[in-house]
């Protein structure tokens, strides 16, 4: 069989744009899928996906597959937050962008003694996404603003409970994939303790998913599993989380799984 020709592949109906935090003039790439079909009455749900430039393309295939009709769920937006390096996961940015302040005390040795990079800009990462990001999504397309989700793995997982904890009323759906929950000796879990001392005041019911791979550090599995035994009795205040734990899956292989996973728990309805 002879080629005739040869043209670049594009990920039909996605575009990218470029923004830059009005906080120190960061520099993102946001990579935007929009379905081919209607949007419902109230408009698209959209997924924000941390590390876009690793999971952007597997979420919108996964998304296109799993919302065709008759049976599929509803069509969503996936808006991916990458960085310039293009690199699938910008050790740099990250750090930066997903961590809370930490004391060197209460971190690892890096490997090759390598030192830390910036760290600590959670929060003004979380200002970026409510006060630009999802202002200029809504501005440009039909969305519904109570039907948005936010999936981060590893620190960006830490970042999802960073913005459940802190922010519950931001996203309907968090979705930590195996959560970096030993960052700053374990100083989400005081986090945690806040969130629930609020949670019944508040009267806003947010939905967490937490994935891991069984093959995980044991650590990373342990820390998964208790915190998600740890906020079962958060079910009497009306908030609702689960964990799956995926067979036979590391760090890394468990993506494509959890993505898949994602968009059930949040498409699927409650």
């Amino acid at each position: 069989m002879n080629m005739d020709r040869t043209e670049k592949y594009c990920m039909p109906g996605c575009v990218e744009q470029v923004l830059c935090s009005s906080h120190k003039q960061l520099e993102y790439r946001i990579l935007i899928a929009v379905p081919g079909e209607d949007p419902p009455e109230r408009g698209y749900p959209v997924i924000y996906a941390l590390d876009g430039d690793a999971v952007f393309g597997t979420l919108v295939e996964a998304a296109r597959l799993q919302t065709r009709k008759p049976h599929g769920f509803d069509p969503a937006m996936i808006v991916g937050i990458c960085y310039p390096s293009r690199e699938p996961f910008d050790r740099n940015r990250r750090y930066y962008d997903f961590t809370t302040p930490a004391q060197a005390e209460h971190l690892p040795e890096r490997p090759n003694g390598w030192e830390w990079p910036d760290l600590g800009g959670a929060d003004a990462f979380l200002d970026f996404m409510e006060a630009e990001l999802m202002p200029k999504i809504f501005g440009q397309y039909p969305v519904d603003r109570e039907r948005q989700a936010i999936f981060g793995h590893s620190l960006g997982g830490l970042l999802v409970l960073h913005a459940l904890f802190s922010r519950p009323q931001l996203f309907q759906h968090y979705i930590a994939g195996s959560p970096s929950i030993w960052w700053n000796n374990r100083a989400i879990l005081q986090e945690k303790i806040k969130f629930e001392t609020t949670l019944a005041e508040a009267r806003i019911y947010p939905r967490l998913l937490i994935t891991i791979g069984a093959d995980e550090l044991d650590y990373m599995v342990k820390d998964a599993e208790q915190l998600a035994e740890s906020l079962e009795p958060l079910a009497a205040c009306g908030f609702h989380s689960e964990m799956v734990k995926f067979a036979d899956e590391n760090h890394v292989s468990v993506l494509p799984a959890a993505l898949s996973r994602l968009l059930k728990f949040t498409l699927g309805g409650a």
